[in-house]
């Protein structure tokens, strides 16, 4: 027991005489705060040449404890340059502490500073001005009073910027908590940094570095102030999970000489990735690894605005994965060696990097390859790969943004060396060697616009300079499949090069072509309305690319669209600016035989083609259910047989979703229809007051020949013949015309010869009675209205016209007989002309 009361008393005696001190510190900085706060002014402003605002000024025994501090609040220093009053710092709290024991003596040695929550902004201007030496040495200081003996900085909270345009240097860096141990022995200052950071950006000759990122920093830095020379100690720099070692030497006596060395050790491809400028690595910014990524460099030489010193790295990795975060796919077991120099001219025209013995896997199967590039100015380039790949593996860990997805297999043995500015100026150049294979095996490809994927792709692509060979490239694209073989023109000029054309020269060969599906524009395309009324799930679309040429062969043993089908189709079809164009396409259509030459420009907003058809020996009726009895319904295929021969010269019009423009299109259609039939047509069912509606129901006729002319949305008929096999109706006339809209204007000629029996005339009983050449009578009718809602009526007109012409005659035949003219005849019987009002 009376161990532990001498302990609890020797405590509170401890106890007693710390409260005792703290007390009598405590009343000594109350007494004489005011009194240091003036030494502490006095001396600045002999240091301090530039002017300092403070909003007030205090002394604390609590804010460092166990330190005292003098505590600036709302500090702003400005720059020192000569008219400025810019700020060179901004900050809410400036702490400058002393000792206790300096507080018993009356001697204050200011020995650290604490800057927080602020910017401080440095400036090196072009003429080579600084704007931060507002710090100058004094003669004499307050002997036993106060004065600065700085052995650390402190930052917390504090963004520094550091501009040196001379140096065209940048950086940009927010202090979270740093620390800067200083030791002076004149000349010598030594340094020790540590701390954490965010590095926002460092610029430097317009490449960015350490962008966004994290960095935790230990380093003794040696500063000899009268030889300017820079001993920077074992140091560690740690970005992420990687860490960097440096050291090495700085000498700025005169142009400024350095002789660093930086190595990494547990390092990954974010940590490589975040040391090099962004526009180097943003295509692998989001990339991560796992595993052993490593390097070593030396920087060595003159550092100006004039000479760049030597740069020499060496990296690689062993047995390492490298995967995006946002897929599945990885890397994996990738190793190779690296290295990187700016060469003995230290620029850009001697830097290379070159990667060598690259191997690995994506899901177990392996890949290979070779890469150099020299002289980044004027770059030369050597690449191989060799590779087993799985496509969905590919496009799960490089993403292509026109690729939804796709599966299969692609056997790649590639090389490709040569000059790049040579290849962007001539791919074909004889600097350029470029060779290779690539297999495909079982490929489905499925494209972010379009429906349709591409499925079962088998083929090969050889790879010769600039140009692809392509050897039976098979596969199916929904339900229609290809068979190709031929070259791809400039194929590496158009996938690597900007404003580049391609020519495809190939024979295409399919035994099912489905224009439904391939005109296709994508699922979301505004729907289309056939002329039969039925709706489209999608649109079509017909975009030609100004960059691509083609000059195919084709061979199509089945073709679809809509409803029209065509069998043994051949031809020869050609792109170019554009402009699609075929001298000589073939195919059997609906019986008959189907040829056509023509363009199709697709250059302007509105696609235009012209093209002269010759149509042979076609089923009309199938013909016009091919075409969906071309949008009307006044006479369709249950209406009209027959075997049409034609030829059709025309230019129509349409947008790139391929919907027609009917009122700029324009036609001339010289037909001939053969063996034909016109079955309950309703115009002549209406007729049935003359003739026996059984003969009207299926009127035959040999031959239609005329011309049709499609302008301005109308159909022009001009007056033709149709020889009937109906005896009532052996010769009858037609003309007219029939809008777009559906509206109709026919005019019908019609003999009614037999259609009433003949009179005996009352002369028979004298003998033979002859007979005369005097036409028949004719019914002249009109059909006018729209479909479903026509009317067939008596044609005034025509009987005006038939009746002056009739009575001129007559008046000839009058003339003629008092002339004395008049030739014997038999006697004749003639019957009136009749004309019937319906």
């Amino acid at each position: 027991m009376g161990k532990r009361k001498k302990i609890a008393r020797y405590v509170l005696w401890a106890v007693g005489g710390l409260v005792l001190v703290m007390g009598l510190a405590a009343g000594t900085i109350y007494l004489y705060q005011d009194k240091i706060i003036q030494l502490f002014v006095a001396e600045a402003n002999k240091h301090i040449k530039t002017k300092v605002a403070v909003e007030k000024i205090d002394v604390s025994l609590w804010e460092k404890f166990p330190q005292v501090a003098i505590s600036l609040t709302n500090v702003e220093i400005t720059e020192a340059l000569p008219g400025s009053t810019a700020p060179l710092a901004k900050l809410q709290q400036i702490h400058s502490t002393f000792s206790l024991w300096d507080l018993l003596w009356g001697e204050y040695h200011i020995k650290e500073i604490y800057l927080e929550n602020g910017e401080v902004r440095v400036k090196v201007l072009p003429n080579g001005e600084v704007n931060y030496r507002f710090y100058q040495s004094a003669d004499t200081s307050q002997s036993g009073k106060l004065s600065f003996d700085l052995q650390g900085i402190t930052l917390r909270k504090v963004h520094v910027l550091y501009e040196d345009a001379p140096a065209q240097q940048k950086y940009d860096v927010q202090a979270h908590l740093m620390n800067a141990a200083l030791s002076l022995k004149e000349p010598v200052v030594n340094i020790g940094l540590t701390g954490n950071a965010r590095v926002n950006t460092i610029l430097v000759a317009g490449d960015e570095y350490l962008q966004q990122k994290e960095i935790t920093l230990g380093s003794q830095v040696i500063v000899n102030t009268t030889r300017k020379h820079v001993t920077i100690g074992s140091s560690e720099l740690r970005i992420g999970k990687g860490q960097y070692q440096f050291g090495g030497t700085v000498n700025y006596a005169g142009k400024t000489q350095l002789d660093l060395n930086l190595e990494g050790k547990n390092t990954d491809i974010q940590s490589l990735v975040a040391l090099l400028p962004r526009h180097v690595t943003k295509a692998f910014a989001q990339y991560q690894s796992e595993g052993d990524v490593y390097f070593k460099g030396i920087i060595k030489g003159e550092a100006s605005a004039q000479k760049n010193p030597f740069i020499q790295v060496s990296f690689g990795c062993l047995r390492a994965f490298f995967f995006h975060p946002e897929y599945k796919e990885k890397l994996e077991q990738v190793s190779f060696a690296g290295s990187f120099t700016n060469g003995a001219q230290r620029n850009s025209q001697t830097s290379a990097v070159a990667l060598r013995n690259i191997k690995g896997q994506l899901r177990g199967k392996p890949f290979s390859g070779e890469f150099g590039y020299k002289n980044f100015a004027n770059p030369d380039v050597q690449a191989q790969l060799k590779a087993d790949l799985d496509i969905a593996h590919v496009f799960g860990l490089f993403p292509v943004k026109d690729v939804k997805n796709g599966s299969g297999r692609a056997l790649v043995n590639f090389s490709f060396a040569g000059n790049l500015k040579a290849f962007k100026t001539n791919p074909r150049g004889p600097g350029i060697k470029t060779s290779g294979e690539v297999q495909l095996q079982n490929v489905s490809l499925q494209f972010a616009q379009h429906p349709l994927p591409f499925k079962g792709v088998h083929g090969t692509f050889q790879v010769r300079k600039n140009d692809v060979a392509i050897s039976d490239l098979k596969g199916k694209i929904g339900d229609t499949d290809f068979l190709v073989n031929g070259f791809l023109k400039n194929m590496l000029g158009y996938l690597f090069l900007d404003k580049q054309r391609l020519r495809v020269e190939a024979d295409f060969t399919t035994r099912y072509l489905n224009l439904d599906q391939l005109l296709a524009a994508s699922t979301t395309a505004p729907p289309v309305k056939r002329p039969s009324g039925k709706v489209d799930a999608y649109g079509y679309a017909l975009n030609m690319p100004a960059n691509l040429e083609l000059d195919i062969n084709a061979a199509v043993s089945s073709l679809k669209f809509r409803r029209f089908r065509a069998k043994q189709l051949k031809g020869n079809v050609l792109l170019k600016n554009q402009i699609i164009s075929s001298p000589n396409i073939a195919m059997q259509v609906v019986g008959g035989r189907f040829k056509v030459q023509g363009s199709v420009d697709a250059r302007q907003p509105l696609i235009k083609i012209n093209s002269t058809a010759h149509i042979q020996d076609i089923k009309v009726d199938s013909l016009f259910y091919a075409f969906e009895d071309f949008g009307q319904a006044f006479i369709t295929q249950r209406h009209l047989h027959g075997t049409l021969t034609a030829q059709i010269n025309s230019e129509l019009f349409f947008d790139h979703n391929l919907n027609a423009r009917p009122d700029l299109m324009q036609a001339e259609i010289a037909t001939t229809i053969r063996n034909g039939q016109l079955l309950n047509w309703a115009p002549m069912q209406k007729m049935s007051i003359f003739i026996n509606r059984n003969e009207l129901a299926n009127l035959r006729f040999s031959e239609i020949k005329n011309n049709f002319y499609i302008q301005n949305r109308t159909i022009y008929i001009p007056e033709m013949e149709i020889k009937s096999s109906t005896s009532r109706f052996n010769n009858i006339t037609l003309s007219g015309m029939h809008t777009f809209d559906q509206q109709m204007d026919y005019k019908l000629k019609i003999p009614l010869s037999g259609a009433t029996k003949a009179k005996r005339d009352k002369d028979e009983r004298f003998g033979v009675i002859a007979t005369t050449t005097t036409a028949s009578p004719n019914l002249f009718l009109t059909i006018k209205g729209r479909e479903g809602n026509f009317k067939l009526a008596y044609d005034q007109e025509r009987v005006k016209t038939k009746i002056a012409a009739d009575l001129k005659t007559e008046k000839q035949e009058l003339k003629e007989l008092f002339q004395g003219k008049k030739k014997e005849e038999k006697k004749t019987v003639k019957p009136a002309t009749e004309y019937f009002d319906f």
